[in-house]
């Protein structure tokens, strides 16, 4: 009998983990003032993958449209949004967290793409709306991905 709780512990431990790991779906982000303070993931941020994801097209590409220093070795960095250096001190984790999920929760106005959102979207007509092959629309970013852009905006002091 004991071995069989064990066991069963043991079975049930990584379910636990998995259900406290789960990534915060965007439809259920919480914003303050466009600030979110919870994590998407509950895993910390990696400032070099935050660099990957900022820096690689298909990715978060984020220097389409932003300058930094140090990137400088990257081709045509851009200068539509604000140069980024010195995000860090200027805004806090939750801030940036909040800007990179849905910038306009902070700034309504802004170019910038809302890259952890999959509603509310206003498009010309359901043509115009990428699909996922599977199904529904999907973030441009993933809960990890934002985690890690993050992370990488907060080195920037």
């Amino acid at each position: 009998m004991k071995r069989l709780i064990v066991l069963g512990a043991l079975v049930a431990l990584p379910l636990c983990a998995a259900v406290a790991t789960a990534d915060t779906v965007p439809d259920a982000v919480k914003f303050d003032n466009g600030a979110v303070a919870q994590s998407l993931t509950g895993v910390a941020g990696d400032p070099a993958d935050g660099l990957k994801v900022a820096t690689t097209r298909p990715m978060g590409n984020c220097i389409a449209c932003h300058v930094a220093a140090g990137w400088a070795k990257f081709a045509d960095p851009g200068d539509i949004g604000p140069a980024l250096d010195g995000v860090g001190s200027k805004y806090t984790e939750a801030q940036l967290r909040g800007i990179v999920a849905n910038a306009k929760m902070t700034f309504p106005d802004t170019l910038m793409p809302s890259f952890y959102k999959t509603s509310g979207f206003i498009r010309p007509g359901d043509g115009y709306t990428a699909k996922a092959p599977t199904g529904p629309i999907q973030p441009i970013l993933t809960a990890q991905q934002v985690e890690d852009v993050v992370a990488f905006l907060m080195t920037f002091k």
